[in-house]
């Protein structure tokens, strides 16, 4: 600096700090109702677009979310990252209606609701074939995009009549035989008789009855006599 003749000088210094590397992290996808937990680093204070100041947060965002983070060191100096939360929906998953069969029959099960499929049965197909001994609860896991939900269907099984039409019998050439059948609500014999007692007259020497009994809630049951 100058004044007339006389001139003086000095000094001023300008310092410049680094900014912090700001780093949010790896994006992430979760499922919908899921939690992620998202860390900053790089700085010695932190303030995300949600307001937390913490340098790691769990979240659980409805929807796909970028979330920004601003990173300050001790100089002061700030930077900035982002990292985004892509949300999947979970599949609603439907094993089917619930089924009940006889004792020995099987049942078709159709899960829905996914791109694949895993049985608790250990089967990894959408429709299933089942044949329980007693009533079962069958599970299966339907899966899409990563994300999965259960469901169960239940097949009921019914006990089988207890179907008899006594002991074989002998009778001479000409005599008659009664047979009768118990264990049910309804018979059907094979000589076309619906009665659970029979008259029978064979004229062969050697003559099988069969009776078909069923039960109030339907199921079959056979005996040979």
């Amino acid at each position: 600096a100058s004044s007339g003749s006389c001139i003086a000088t000095d000094n001023v210094m300008v310092t410049v700090n680094p900014l912090p590397v700001a780093d949010a992290g790896t994006d992430q996808t979760i499922c919908l109702g899921s939690l992620a937990t998202i860390t900053a680093t790089g700085g010695t204070s932190y303030l995300w677009s949600n307001g937390s100041v913490s340098s790691t947060q769990l979240v659980s965002p409805l929807v796909t979310t970028t979330f920004y983070v601003t990173v300050t060191n001790a100089n002061g100096c700030s930077a900035s990252d982002l990292v985004t939360i892509t949300v999947n929906s979970v599949p609603v998953a439907i094993a089917g209606p619930d089924f009940t069969v006889c004792q020995g029959q099987s049942s078709t099960l159709n899960a829905s609701g996914g791109t694949s499929y895993s049985w608790s049965t250990g089967q990894t197909t959408a429709s299933i074939l089942v044949t329980p001994i007693s009533t079962t609860t069958y599970t299966v896991t339907v899966s899409s995009n990563g994300c999965s939900s259960t469901d169960n269907a239940v097949v009921s099984v019914l006990l089988l009549p207890l179907a008899n039409a006594g002991p074989d019998q002998t009778i001479c050439f000409g005599q008659t035989a009664t047979l009768t059948a118990t264990g049910g609500v309804t018979y059907q014999w094979n000589n076309g008789s619906v009665n659970s007692s029979i008259t029978v007259s064979p004229i062969v020497s050697s003559t099988t009855y069969t009776v078909t009994v069923t039960t109030s809630n339907g199921c079959t049951a056979s005996y040979d006599v």
